[in-house]
């Protein structure tokens, strides 16, 4: 099984990996350019000669993960005082004046340090939702695009917004919301400048209202009309907790769900964050249109909001991926975490037997790739992207482990040693390159305490 290389590209064979989440490629990968190019059967070698050799006996490869929802300024506020043991709607008021205080620089080291994270966990894919945008921050997906291509990871920003503050019935202060013409038009400008919506993109460009109770209805149908001109996809918090039911019904008098439809939204360019609270008509509904759901079970799990019904969206037509959510309710930016944390709470919910280990990993890889409207990443087979997390089995806790892939998710892996982005490698033996972790975190955690400290 092999595709023909890009005209003049070294090709490398990724050879003989420990375990491989592929079928038919035992005997490893050939990578040319930032394309899987041959899957290489055990005991086989690759169709045509190799300019490089990569053993892999090593290591359990699989696809690179993708995050599809994460808050990378929250990093700056993990386990803060202010919110600790609180359900949603508290946690956000304790916060929302704390986040306030971010500056540009606070926010450019929250993202590399969300973005060094993800990579370090085998994401090759990070999503984000940057919904905040007070005075001096106008330009915060701009920040972001730089720090994904310094770091060398592939990027999925979602233009965030905040349009109906307390004050007009919403629930943020009127400090953090932006008027909608405002929004709409930096909208236009990321787009213009930064939405690749080609295959083998580094980066795209999404529209994301914040959700029900912090955007007008205007906003949300504006929205996805500039998304369909721009051929962008999406995003939104819903279905997140019973709060926000009641919000729905009390200033639209409908369910989040027929909100949704009524401003446009339920169709298959949408995914949405969460999506715990919906019925069984909704559920039927979402799937029939084709809305993505990226669950969160970390973030869920500590804010205490429910359990999405995963099996249920998915059987009814909805592409389910995996995301960390913000750092200041999943505390961590680990996506292998999330994937070990999706197959406890998913079995609690289901049974033993109904979600297993290639079930949540299939929702970090091809579930998200869906999500996003990819079809070029999220698995490893010939023409796909070499995107790729290689783990080794050598810490304690993988002592006595049998089978390769099922241990990294029961035994717990939560840093690669090897991830490739586009066909290359972008950490090494468990490095991420070019970047001093050390004095990142030092510098990362000292404005964490300057800025928010005293709250």
């Amino acid at each position: 099984m092999a595709e023909a290389a890009e005209p003049g590209a070294s090709r490398l064979w990724i050879r003989d990996p420990r375990a491989i989440l592929a079928g038919g490629a035992g005997g490893g990968i050939v990578v040319a350019g930032t394309r899987i190019v041959e899957c290489v059967a055990a005991g086989a070698k690759p169709a045509g000669p190799v300019d490089e050799t990569f053993d892999a006996s090593r290591h359990v490869v699989i696809p690179g993960l993708i995050n599809t929802h994460h808050h990378a300024f929250q990093t700056l506020t993990r386990a803060h005082p202010a919110a600790i043991n609180k359900p949603l709607f508290p946690w956000l008021k304790a916060l929302y004046t704390v986040w306030g205080r971010i500056t540009p620089e606070a926010f450019r080291l929250a993202t590399r340090v969300a973005l060094t994270e993800l990579l370090l966990s085998g994401c090759t894919t990070a999503g984000d939702h940057h919904y905040l945008f007070p005075k001096g921050l106008e330009e915060s997906v701009d920040i972001q695009v730089a720090e994904a291509r310094d770091l060398g990871i592939r990027a999925a920003i979602t233009r965030g917004s905040m349009s109906l503050s307390d004050r007009e019935g919403g629930l943020p202060p009127e400090s953090l919301t932006q008027d909608d013409d405002t929004i709409l038009a930096d909208c236009e400008r990321v787009l213009n400048l930064f939405h690749d919506p080609a295959p083998g993109a580094t980066v795209q460009i999404g529209l994301a209202p914040c959700s029900p109770f912090a955007v007008t209805q205007r906003l949300m149908r504006e929205s996805a009309e500039l998304a369909a001109r721009h051929g962008c996809r999406l995003h939104t918090h819903l279905g997140e907790t019973l709060d926000e039911d009641s919000y729905c019904q009390l200033m639209f008098g409908c369910r989040p769900v027929d909100y949704l439809e009524e401003v446009g939204w339920l169709n298959d360019r949408v995914w949405l964050a969460h999506g715990i609270h919906f019925n069984d008509a909704e559920v039927a509904r979402l799937g029939k249109a084709g809305v993505g759901i990226c669950h969160c079970p970390t973030s869920n799990m500590t804010l205490a909001s429910g359990r999405c019904r995963t099996c249920e969206l998915e059987a009814a037509g909805s592409p389910v991926g995996l995301g960390v959510d913000g750092s200041a309710s999943n505390d961590s930016s680990n996506l292998m975490e999330g994937v070990r944390h999706a197959l406890m709470i998913n079995r609690l919910t289901y049974g033993a037997e109904a979600v297993t280990h290639r079930d949540v990993l299939r929702w970090a890889t091809e579930g998200s790739a869906a999500c996003l409207g990819r079809s070029d990443i999220g698995r490893i087979e010939p023409g796909r992207e070499a995107d790729l997390a290689l783990f080794t089995l050598e810490e304690l806790r993988f002592s006595g482990a049998h089978d390769p892939l099922a241990a990294l998710v029961l035994c717990g892996a939560t840093r690669a040693d090897r991830v490739m982005v586009a066909g290359r490698w972008r950490v090494i033996d468990g490095q991420p390159l070019g970047v001093d972790t050390g004095m990142l975190r030092e510098a990362h955690s000292r404005l964490a305490v300057d800025l928010f400290g005293g709250a």
